[in-house]
């Protein structure tokens, strides 16, 4: 029969080849590495914590740096830099802002964290020329205390419109000063929800806080910003600071109410320790990418194909098994629109089908397309950071298109290649009659008797009786007979061979 290299076309013929003993073995040794990998890198994962410049000793002063649009790492990194704060016994932390904003899910999660955290958290927009704009807004106005470094900003907390339609730009349709804007019938009323409900949400922090609730809701509605001069006149933060050393000399001696009751700052001398990101955080900041989640989910679809179309192979089924799981599970920390991630899987789908089905082109050109839009539609939201660029998308798109090119190449190639295994080889192959030659048998006048054909002994027969040692060529098959053929020229190798 043919060979399809990477193509797991079944086999015909008499002979069926079974996957080697040894292969199962190894397949079934690669699935329990899997296994065990992914079990020991769960435990790892549960387990780590973030690390520490030096043991925080109680009563210490922790400082989380949070640089960067506010996603799934650095979420994970706050919550559990609060809750290793608390195991510590320290006295303050102190989340050192620096963000454009980030997403929904991810600032909500980090807000609960704090409004449930026995330990005082501040705020600290900083340093000089840093804000906390947006989702950072949220988490200055949820700290118990907040402050900001001269040439900083807060602000322009308005929600993101999501979907594909984008944003509306800030300022649009907004209502003069002092007075709410009310939304118009342009906006949808999805926009209105998310305003509303951002509004209330902002609202009733400052009211937790006492900070100024109407300028939250300003901030909300209009997206506007305010300097740290501006946002200290106001009462939206407590104080300016230039450092976080000059922060904790003004901390000093306040009575903050948290959730395990008031608790008196002690913090003019207090040891600063920071929080570092640990292998943890950086491998979340890698994978919830989107750019990176759609590569691993590319690699892990056409890892399995390659598994499965050569059984035994065990480390591209490793592979792709892995990446496919770390993608999925990127995407559900994501904003994800799921008919987009359907048209990618659909796409990647046809992509593969055309290696095995060409079809001129029609399932792979639909596949094209069904992956350039699933991914343009995957990522439901505009936020800064958040998107995948077109480029990636093309670079992607472009490799998938080459990969089905090459298979089907290959297949094609392979289609025209003679036929090395199974009965079908035997045609056209050259033999050797053996001694006693091609005998009349009974009435009939055709030569039947013994040849050796690639190396076996058959038994032929032939129109005419054959002398031993006459080469012939084999032109059928009747079950274990074979019609044979005398041929011209020279007398072939006793194994015969193609001509």
């Amino acid at each position: 029969m043919r060979k399809y290299p990477f193509l797991p076309f079944r086999q015909s013929g008499p002979r069926r080849r079974r996957i080697p003993g040894g292969l199962a073995l190894r397949s079934l040794r690669g699935i329990a590495a899997l296994g065990l990998l992914l079990a020991f890198a769960g435990t790892l994962f549960s387990a780590s914590t973030p690390r520490l410049e030096a043991a925080a000793a109680p009563g210490s002063v922790v400082v989380i740096p949070v640089n960067g649009a506010i996603g799934p790492a650095s979420a994970d990194f706050i919550v559990r830099g609060l809750q290793r704060a608390a195991q510590e016994r320290a006295q303050l932390v102190v989340l050192q802002l620096d963000t454009p904003g980030g997403l929904d899910t991810s600032m909500r999660q980090i807000i609960k964290a704090i409004l449930g955290s026995p330990v005082p958290v501040a705020a600290f927009v900083g340093p000089s020329g840093a804000r906390a704009a947006s989702a950072g807004t949220y988490i200055v106005y949820a700290s118990h205390l907040a402050a900001m470094a001269p040439g900083t900003n807060l602000g322009a907390a308005t929600p993101i419109q999501l979907g594909m339609g984008g944003a509306e730009p800030p300022g649009q349709n907004a209502a003069p000063p002092g007075q709410s804007s009310a939304p118009t019938d342009s906006q949808s009323t999805e926009t209105r929800k998310q305003v509303h409900d951002a509004a209330a949400y902002i609202r009733g922090l400052a009211q937790l806080r006492g900070r100024n609730a109407d300028w939250g809701e300003h901030a909300v509605r209009e997206a506007v910003s305010l300097s740290a001069n501006e946002a200290l006149a106001q009462h939206v933060i407590d104080l300016t600071a230039r450092d976080v050393p000059d922060l904790l000399r003004q901390l000093d001696g306040r009575t903050v109410n948290t959730a395990s009751g008031d608790q008196r700052l002690n913090t003019a001398n207090a040891p600063i320790t920071t929080l570092e990101q640990d292998w943890r955080s950086h491998f979340l900041a890698v994978i919830t990418d989107p750019n990176v989640a759609l590569i691993l989910l590319m690699i892990g679809m056409y890892g399995l194909f390659f598994e499965f179309a050569n059984p035994g192979f065990v480390l591209p089924g490793v592979v792709g098994a892995i990446s496919l799981l770390i993608g999925l599970f990127a995407m559900q920390m994501l904003p994800i629109n799921y008919v987009g991630l359907a048209l990618i899987f659909l796409g990647l789908a046809f992509l593969i089908a055309e290696a095995f089905l060409p079809t001129f082109g029609a399932l792979g050109f639909g596949g094209i397309v069904a992956f350039v839009v699933g991914g343009l539609m995957l990522i439901d939201t505009d936020v800064p950071g958040y998107g995948i660029p077109l480029p990636v998308i093309a670079a992607v798109t472009a490799f998938s298109a080459l990969f089905v090119f090459t298979v089907s190449s290959v297949a094609m190639r392979a289609r025209r290649r003679p036929v090395v295994t199974g009965s079908e080889a035997l045609i056209g192959s050259v033999g050797v009659v053996l001694d006693g030659g091609l005998v009349p048998h009974g009435n009939s006048a055709a030569g039947e008797g013994w040849a050796r054909v690639h190396g076996e002994r058959w038994q032929v027969c032939s129109a005419a009786p054959l002398a031993p040692g006459h080469a012939v060529r084999v032109t059928g098959r009747r079950g274990l007979t074979l019609t044979v053929v005398p041929t011209e020229g020279p007398q072939k190798s006793q194994y015969g061979e193609r001509s």
